[in-house]
């Protein structure tokens, strides 16, 4: 892919991953379970969007989460992985149906294979944001996302640190997979 999506353009494709673990507290079994899981996700390239002197490209995505032989995904999101060239910065826009936005960013080498991003409540430029539910149950304190991209796959850590009703210290919601190109 061309050189204009930087560390994005080994994401451009169809993925799937089978290996996913996603480490959460159940409410239906009152602890923390890990959770094996199926992902799908699809990364169309776009671009450039000019914002007076800041041209960006762009992964418009979808990805969706299935829990062993469940009919509908237990996690959907979608959004927009961003790369500025000019300030070398990876920007991931997501939104979540649970009421739940991040924008998450970070800086990376435009061919780096390994970037990080981040993302914390109430901070200035990358945020989270939160309808009044998760604000008051489960409310998502910071995220971090790194992500490892290879010969047709692609790996990611993601660690969300929620500020839960359940526990009196902060608590580390933690998903990954590997994902390979099937299209």
């Amino acid at each position: 892919m061309a050189d204009e999506w930087g560390p994005l353009g080994a994401l451009a494709g169809e993925w799937e991953g089978e290996g996913g673990l996603d480490t959460a507290f159940s409410h239906a079994e009152g602890k923390v379970l890990g959770s094996p899981y199926l992902e799908k996700c699809t990364m169309k390239p776009f671009g450039p969007v000019d914002n007076g002197s800041q041209h960006l490209y762009g992964l418009d995505y979808r990805s969706a989460m299935w829990r062993g032989d469940e009919e509908n995904p237990f996690h959907t999101e979608v959004g927009y992985w961003l790369w500025d060239a000019a300030t070398n910065e990876v920007l991931r826009a997501v939104a979540i149906p649970r009421g739940i936005t991040v924008l998450a960013g970070g800086g990376a080498a435009a061919d780096a294979r390994t970037f990080t991003l981040r993302a914390a409540k109430a901070e200035e430029g990358y945020t989270i944001g939160e309808g009044r539910y998760l604000a008051a149950n489960a409310s998502s304190l910071r995220y971090e996302l790194t992500v490892t991209t290879g010969d047709g796959t692609w790996s990611y850590e993601e660690v969300s640190t929620l500020r839960m009703n359940e526990f009196d210290e902060p608590f580390s919601h933690t998903d990954h997979n590997t994902l390979h190109r099937v299209g």
